[in-house]
C-alpha cells in the first residue's frame, strides 16, 4: 500500500473524529507560515515588516489591503544551483498569506518598500466621518 494514502486515510480519520477545523491548530507548527509578518501598532498607524529574502523583481510580489485585512502573494526563491542540500532552513516556495489588522485602514494612503529583504508597508488608520470628533460649540442662555 501507498505510505501517502495510508497518511491520507489517517488524515480523514482524525478529521472526522475531531472535525475539519483540528489541523487549523497546527498550522504554523506543522507548517509554518511564510513569509514571515512583524505588525507593529500605533495609536493611527500599522507598520508591517514582511520577511521576503532574495526578492529581485518588485512585481513577484503582490499585496492587497482590504478594509482589515492584507493579504500578501509571491514567491520567496533563493536562486542558488548546484550541490545538494545539505541543510534547508530558510523557507521558499510560493506563498499566499492573509493577515487580520487591528483596525480598518484607508485605502488611499499605503506605502511600501522594499530593503535588505524585508518588505516595510505602512497603513493608516481608517476614520469614518460619522466616528470623528466634532467640537460642540456652548451657547450662553439668557434669562428670559
Amino acid at each position: 500500500m501507498d505510505p501517502f494514502q495510508q497518511m491520507n486515510d489517517w488524515k480523514n480519520n482524525m478529521d472526522q473524529f475531531f472535525g475539519e477545523k483540528f489541523w487549523d491548530q497546527f498550522e504554523g507548527i506543522i507548517k509554518p507560515n511564510i513569509p514571515q509578518v512583524n505588525v507593529y501598532q500605533t495609536e493611527h498607524e500599522l507598520l508591517c515588516i514582511v520577511n521576503v529574502p532574495g526578492l529581485v523583481k518588485l512585481e513577484k510580489i503582490d499585496i492587497y489591503v482590504d478594509y482589515t485585512t492584507l493579504e500578501l502573494r509571491g514567491v520567496i526563491d533563493i536562486a542558488h544551483g548546484g550541490g545538494t542540500v545539505v541543510k534547508e532552513e530558510i523557507l521558499q516556495g510560493a506563498f499566499e498569506r492573509s493577515i487580520a489588522l487591528p483596525f480598518p485602514v484607508r485605502s488611499d494612503k499605503i506605502k511600501a518598500t522594499y530593503k535588505h529583504g524585508l518588505v516595510y508597508i505602512q497603513l493608516h488608520r481608517l476614520i469614518s466621518d460619522s466616528s470623528r470628533k466634532n467640537r460642540i460649540n456652548v451657547r450662553l442662555l439668557e434669562d428670559e
